[in-house]
């Protein structure tokens, strides 16, 4: 009968180095949403948008009669608007359930032993939910960028724009920043995902029904731009150089912005953080 070596064995898999740990939770998150047809459907869903500006890029391009239809910079501020609602649902389906499904199943502890740390943890998750929405926000609108390129044969048009290409940039990220950290801090509050879910909408639209009504009872237009969505919608149109007269100052919306980033990473630190498994 054979005799088996059960003494130690050396690692013969590939090693990978200190801080990449994260990208493990980041590609095995985005595989298994990617994996759902329902989830693509909505990916795809997201994308019509795009079409349609395809179409109206097309036509300003090829035809005089028109040329009214030619994009500007408050063509792809709407654009970026529009995508809101896709990003809105696609931050609640995949952000609702990151932090707070580990935490139903008692997985935190697991997850969070060596080698791998908090950061990396937070990371991997938070990477998941940012690389979604920019396929809904980012690469939707410079897509479209490209393709008015394209159809017009030159460059002319990013020249004449050259803002353009850093604000979709810009706002594309500090939107989903703002998502992502949010959903990420609130996800970490629960082990619920729908009562996660149920709490950032009433964040993002209760706050705002709220501004709004405070808006028309002061009579201060500052109100507006006191909620999440009215303090980066403030802030884009400034960076889209769409500042109108009578405009609120930009400084309230951006304190907002930073409040809640900060209180977002805070709320991070205190509940992961808490459960973190130390040698």
């Amino acid at each position: 009968m054979p005799i088996h070596d059960q003494g130690y064995q050396r690692y013969g898999g590939l090693r990978v180095g200190p801080g990449r740990a994260w990208q493990v939770i980041t590609r095995a998150g985005i595989e298994s949403f990617v994996a759902r047809r329902a989830f693509l459907g909505l990916l795809l869903l997201s994308w019509t948008p795009f079409l349609a500006g395809a179409v109206q890029v097309y036509l300003s391009s090829s035809f005089e009669q028109a040329a009214f239809l030619a994009p500007n910079n408050k063509t792809y501020w709407d654009f970026l608007e529009r995508q809101g609602s896709f990003a809105f649902l696609i931050t609640v389906w995949v952000g609702a359930g990151l932090i707070a499904d580990d935490r139903r199943a008692n997985a935190l502890s697991l997850y969070l032993s060596k080698p791998l740390t908090v950061t990396d943890y937070v990371v991997g998750k938070l990477a998941i939910l940012l690389l979604l929405l920019a396929a809904v926000i980012w690469a939707p609108a410079m897509a479209l960028l490209i393709v008015q390129s394209a159809f017009a044969g030159s460059l002319e048009f990013v020249r004449t724009h050259v803002s353009l290409v850093p604000a979709i940039t810009v706002y594309s990220l500090l939107a989903m920043g703002l998502s992502s950290l949010t959903m990420l801090a609130l996800s970490s509050l629960s082990s619920s995902s729908r009562f996660v879910g149920t709490m950032y909408a009433g964040v993002i639209f209760f706050s705002q029904a709220i501004t709004r009504v405070l808006a028309s009872a002061t009579g201060m237009p500052v109100w507006n731009h006191l909620s999440p969505l009215g303090a980066l919608d403030r802030v884009g149109q400034s960076i889209f150089g769409l500042d109108g007269a009578g405009q609120p100052g930009l400084w309230p919306a951006m304190a907002l912005l930073l409040a809640l980033v900060v209180s977002s990473a805070a709320v991070l630190r205190w509940r992961v953080r808490g459960i973190e498994v130390v040698a």
